[in-house]
């Protein structure tokens, strides 16, 4: 019995760094870069790397061939995706920041490997933003 304790504190303590963790979310465009923050992970993507032509607010139960598939170092929950994933066939590899599959914006990168796929309260007003021909 004695031991258990000191393994249910450690336990609670991982708990409560993940919960710490997941709240940690930022989307920012600034000086031509965008700058996202998802739990313990970031990146940064100048938007000039971005195929804004094909960028699309999505649904994730829709396009399946956009659901991050395999974690390759990322956070998975129910209901929260962070960090970096394999997606389906031929859509290699996503940044993710999934908190709600029904409204993500999709944005392909022009390498055509690599996309981000952002969950944001109003995902047109940053596809607006990017699309704009000052950023």
């Amino acid at each position: 019995m004695a031991g258990a304790l000191p393994a249910l504190l450690v336990v609670l303590l991982v708990l409560a760094i993940l919960l710490l963790a997941m709240k940690r979310r930022a989307v920012e465009l600034r000086d031509g870069i965008l700058d996202i923050r998802a739990a313990m992970y970031r990146k940064r993507v100048a938007t000039a790397e971005l195929d804004l032509q094909r960028a699309r607010i999505v649904d994730l139960e829709e396009r399946t061939e956009l659901r991050p598939l395999l974690k390759t170092n990322g956070m998975s929950l129910p209901g929260f995706h962070a960090g970096h994933f394999r997606l389906r066939d031929k859509f290699g590899r996503a940044f993710c920041l999934l908190t709600d599959r029904r409204r993500v914006l999709w944005l392909p990168l022009r390498d055509g490997k690599n996309q981000l796929l952002l969950s944001l309260q109003q995902p047109q007003a940053l596809l607006d933003a990017l699309r704009e021909p000052n950023r």
